[in-house]
């Protein structure tokens, strides 16, 4: 008796499994039909990249006004420009296609779990802090693992 597996399924005859290739559950469509969809995918994602990077500058301006303002720099303000720039930094890897797009997120996250324990840190509770420090330690570790695994296989070997 044959032991069915995830990848198959009982047959039309006789109960025998048939393998399943992505093929079975993507629909059928045209060449020219794809290449549209493609396209118009491609274009929602430069639009929204700009909304992005447009929203991010205005939000770095408004910081910027605000700091003018109140003639202070705290170290919220400088931790929330490297947040800004951070994510306009991502939106130019996107573009660009130059270095690993799924690294800034976790620098990112990062920064904002560092900003919030120096802003929060005397008013928080201190198993608060070490969750958030692990948390640090976990994305480093997360970064650091995608970056040495995404290495050409030239720069890996020279690396070691």
């Amino acid at each position: 008796m044959a032991d069915p597996s995830p990848t198959a399924t009982p047959g039309p005859v006789g109960g025998e499994n048939v393998p399943l290739g992505d093929a079975a559950f993507k629909p059928q469509v045209s060449h020219a039909e794809g290449a549209i969809a493609t396209t118009a995918f491609h274009l929602i994602e430069r639009l929204l990249l700009a909304l992005v990077a447009l929203m991010t500058l205005g939000g770095a301006v408004a910081e910027i006004i605000d700091i003018y303002n109140t003639r202070s720099i705290t170290l919220a303000d400088i931790l929330l420009m490297f947040l800004y720039t951070e994510v306009i930094g991502m939106v130019g890897v996107f573009y660009t296609g130059k270095g690993a797009t799924f690294i800034y997120p976790i620098f990112i996250a990062i920064t904002a779990l560092a900003r919030l324990i120096v802003l929060q840190s005397k008013n928080m509770a201190p198993e608060n802090i070490v969750f958030e420090a692990s948390a640090i330690l976990l994305l480093a570790i997360a970064a650091a693992v995608i970056t040495r695994t995404s290495l050409p296989a030239d720069e890996s070997s020279a690396a070691q």
